[in-house]
């Protein structure tokens, strides 16, 4: 059986914790994606799958639930290991492109391994490889206003081989391109996933585009409604969520009885008027 590169259980986002306007965002989202899979996770804007994506991929934790990426908990991980966690288990591949403006497009490929430590050698021997990979060889010296968009989202997409990640992360890859360069962009993602056995997970709100990947998990106001991976979700979804939400309200509830235990906090002007 295929290696679980992502196994999230339940998992709660919420913003403005405690206050009036206490936003949540994520349902109760459980997802088990395997090596080698290439899925796209698909939702309307305010779908909550941005939110998602920012958890795939460490930018942020959930408030509740557990995020294992290849084997390791991170969800309560610290900043710090996050950073290298980024660096070395997710490739990112963003709709903007976020390339260096002032570096060729070899540099631009080399810079995730040079946070990694690796030496100068290996790092220019790994950037041109992947160049060639996504057919820019020819474009290696060009800084990014030099290059079109398209010739902006292959840079980016060999930046995010770099490290040889567990997975791809890409968000809205072709959005900012024409339909042409997209159709270029895709192939180089199809061509990861079947030669190169990369996990692939694309988020978008194109079921055009969600349609070319082998598994498609729709999401909607922050809940997961179907997995073409697992046709049960669409049945049991919300029973599930109603029970991750009545266990969050449950340990809100408990926090809160115990807060007349917890220290107060002091008024300085009335301690100062005390030993005056």
């Amino acid at each position: 059986m295929a290696k679980k590169i992502i196994e999230m259980s339940n998992i709660i986002k919420r913003y403005y914790i405690g206050q009036p306007n206490e936003l949540q965002i994520l349902n109760g989202i459980s997802i088990d994606i395997y090596e080698g899979e290439f899925v796209a996770i698909v939702g309307a804007s305010g779908s909550g799958k941005s939110t998602l994506m920012n958890i795939i991929g460490a930018l942020d934790k959930p408030t509740v639930g557990t995020y294992h990426l290849n084997g390791v908990d991170i969800s309560s991980l610290s900043d710090k290991r996050l950073s290298k966690i980024r660096n070395k288990e997710i490739g990112f591949v963003f709709q903007t492109f976020n390339l260096i403006p002032r570096t060729s497009a070899l540099k631009n490929v080399e810079l995730p391994m040079l946070y990694a430590g690796k030496s100068r050698r290996e790092r220019i021997s790994r950037a041109k490889e992947l160049l060639e990979l996504v057919e820019m060889t020819d474009r290696s010296s060009h800084k990014p206003n030099e290059l079109s968009g398209g010739q902006k989202q292959r840079v980016a997409i060999a930046r995010a081989m770099a490290n040889d990640p567990s997975i791809i992360l890409a968000d809205e890859p072709t959005g900012a391109l024409d339909s042409k360069t997209g159709r270029l962009v895709m192939d180089i993602f199809h061509k990861l996933h079947k030669q190169e056995k990369k996990t692939i997970v694309l988020i978008t709100h194109s079921p055009e585009l969600a349609s070319e990947t082998e598994r498609i998990i729709t999401i909607s106001d922050g809940s997961i409604i179907s997995d073409t991976g697992n046709p049960d979700i669409g049945a049991d979804h919300a029973e599930n969520n109603e029970s991750v939400r009545q266990q969050y309200e449950e340990n809100s509830e408990a926090s809160a009885d115990n807060s007349d235990d917890m220290p107060k906090p002091v008024d300085l002007k009335k301690k100062e008027a005390h030993e005056k």
